[in-house]
């Protein structure tokens, strides 16, 4: 006999939606309980139902795997963090950079012959030498 599939949406009726909270909470519960056994792994199970009423299980300490749980939390925010002193390092290097672009975006302006007004006589000169000894550019 196949189970029939169901849509899954509230269960309206009260009573219905009880029995089968009850089912399914024993039949997770177990499930976990399998997990805990067959992978040697730490469970905790935290279940409310609608009512508000606390249903647990943890093959250890709640406690413990809770405790781990936030430790791991912690750590793991820390890791997405950066540290202050490296955000300083890369502000740092992005406007360093910054500036190393400009610099060079300017100097190759010049060398296309444009944005040379302010330049003084020795500062064409030395452009006119440079652009001689780089040659011709098709």
């Amino acid at each position: 006999m196949a189970r029939e599939k169901i849509q899954i949406k509230k269960i309206e009726n009260s009573t219905a939606r009880q029995v089968t909270f009850s089912k399914r909470r024993r039949g997770l519960i177990k499930k976990a309980e399998e997990l805990s056994v067959l992978c040697d792994a730490d469970v905790a199970l935290i279940i409310f139902s609608s009512t508000g009423k606390l249903f647990e299980y943890s093959n250890l300490s709640m406690r413990e795997i809770l405790e781990r749980h936030h430790l791991h939390s912690k750590n793991l925010a820390k890791l997405e963090e950066p540290s202050l002193e490296l955000q300083l390092v890369e502000n740092s290097n992005c406007s360093r950079l910054s500036k190393e672009v400009a610099q060079k975006s300017h100097q190759l302006k010049q060398m296309r012959g444009e944005d040379l007004q302010g330049l003084s006589l020795e500062e064409l000169h030395n452009w006119r030498s440079l652009l001689k000894w780089i040659g011709p550019c098709n």
